[in-house]
């Protein structure tokens, strides 16, 4: 398999809304392959397919310690089971080194399609109902620092570049 580059942002691509998956086939089973590579390579729990520059309802996420819990949600849709909400520190692989707060729905309802196309429902809580919901927002076109105030947005996208600078001018004098 193959580890993929993980779209930065702001990107435009990771604010489109993403098409359904309507080919079920190896090439799609071989991408959500090359996406859970990509997801463990970086090290993440969760990774969209608009972070790798294709724009379809598709997400791998594994929350497990070990990394050997996969799984993958085709054209999924979230309804939240309460209204109860947990806040957690969220990061994202398309903003390296930024964590902010989130306020979510604490428990969800996804149903979504297998790669085989076999639909199948599953109740998530805790992390698990924290990063489907973070993931399914990639799909529609919004990053984490969407749910946050103008003013910590802000302060989250010039730490951002701040960074992408300092890197930039490491890797300069390493060169």
């Amino acid at each position: 398999m193959a580890i993929l580059p993980i779209v930065q942002y702001p990107d435009s691509r990771l604010s489109r809304v993403c098409e359904p998956v309507t080919e079920f086939n190896e090439d799609l089973k071989t991408l959500a392959a090359d996406m859970a590579d990509t997801m463990y390579d970086a090290p993440g729990v969760g990774l969209a397919a608009p972070q790798i520059g294709r724009c379809i309802r598709m997400v791998v996420v594994d929350i497990s310690e070990e990394k050997n819990q996969l799984k993958v949600f085709v054209n999924p849709v979230l309804t939240p089971l309460t209204e109860e909400a947990t806040t957690c520190e969220e990061g994202c692989l398309s903003l390296p080194g930024i964590y902010e707060k989130v306020e979510r729905p604490s428990r969800v309802l996804v149903k979504a399609q297998d790669l085989d196309g076999q639909p199948f429902e599953m109740e998530c809580d805790e992390l698990m109902a924290v990063c489907i919901q973070h993931e399914v927002d990639h799909l529609n076109g919004k990053v984490f620092v969407d749910h946050l105030s103008q003013l910590k947005k802000s302060r989250a996208t010039a730490k951002l570049a701040k960074r992408r600078k300092e890197e930039a001018r490491n890797a300069k004098k390493q060169a």
